[in-house]
């Protein structure tokens, strides 16, 4: 069993490496895909510490995106090693602005009275600061009573406070991870809002998308079955994750998405690595 998509405290997630190394070990997985939010830092980490026997470390990353009008975001899988200075570069600018929407939202926060400063919501996301480690700081300062709650009443779309993250349109993050030699995958599909998920991925397709996240969390079997079908009609590979976030997210359990090993071995035998 296998998990491709998995997040830790340098992103949204409340695990470090090393606990999520030693989760992966501990749920028995072969293969486990760090793929956190338009950073490499929690690979990075991970890459330098000793892992469970027979546990293998795929580099990945999950990058915000702009599609349909909406955030979109799309994983990235670099199978033959880590991606090249070039890659690194272009993510690096994108953090850069997403620091600058994190300044405005606080920005937005502070007007309407509520107390918190840029610096201390930093300090809890650590380099890839986001509104999950904003809701934190929120319900730390009793604003709100829950994740759900400080999503629903500030940082969510419908939220007073809510800030829109750009990030780059997809067609160039697509060309991006597939000119570093990735492969380029939609991200859980289900959650793109579009009058039909076919003809989404099937432009994609026409613009070198080359997969998509068929297993996750949020997919039922009916949902994996429908887009299978999508991804072996436009030529596509398939991948899978259970999207584990820690106790940000205490649902999902890490290997939970139930990701067969052949799954890697496919991507291997198409992409290379």
């Amino acid at each position: 069993m296998i998990d491709l998509h998995s997040h830790t405290y340098f992103s949204d997630g409340s695990s470090s490496p090393e606990e999520l190394l030693a989760l992966a070990g501990e749920v028995g997985l072969s293969a486990l895909g760090i793929t956190d939010h338009d950073d490499f830092t929690g690979y990075d980490h991970a890459l330098r510490l000793p892992r469970p026997v027979g546990l293998e470390l795929i580099c990945g990353i999950e990058v915000t995106t702009r599609a349909a009008g909406q955030s979109v975001h799309l994983l990235g899988y670099f199978l033959s090693g880590e991606p090249g200075v070039a890659f690194r570069k272009w993510i690096h600018e994108g953090q850069l602005q997403r620091r600058d929407r994190n300044v405005r939202l606080v920005k937005k926060l502070q007007t309407l009275g509520i107390r918190i400063e840029f610096e201390e919501v930093e300090a809890v996301g650590r380099r890839m600061t986001g509104r999950p480690h904003f809701a934190r700081v929120l319900m730390q300062k009793g604003y709100a009573r829950s994740y759900e709650e400080a999503f629903d009443r500030y940082l969510g779309e419908d939220g007073v406070a809510f800030v829109k993250h750009e990030g780059p349109p997809i067609e160039e993050a697509i060309q991006q991870i597939n000119d570093a030699g990735g492969v380029s995958s939609l991200a859980h599909p289900v959650r793109v809002r579009v009058p039909s998920v076919e003809r989404f991925v099937a432009g994609l397709a026409d613009k070198g998308l080359r997969a998509v996240e068929v297993q996750h969390s949020d997919h039922g079997a009916l949902v994996q079955s429908e887009y299978r079908q999508i991804a072996d009609k436009y030529g596509l590979a398939v991948t899978g994750g259970s999207d584990f976030h820690g106790t940000v997210k205490p649902h999902v359990k890490l290997g939970g998405a139930q990701v067969e090993d052949w799954v890697l071995e496919r991507l291997r035998e198409r992409f290379g690595g």
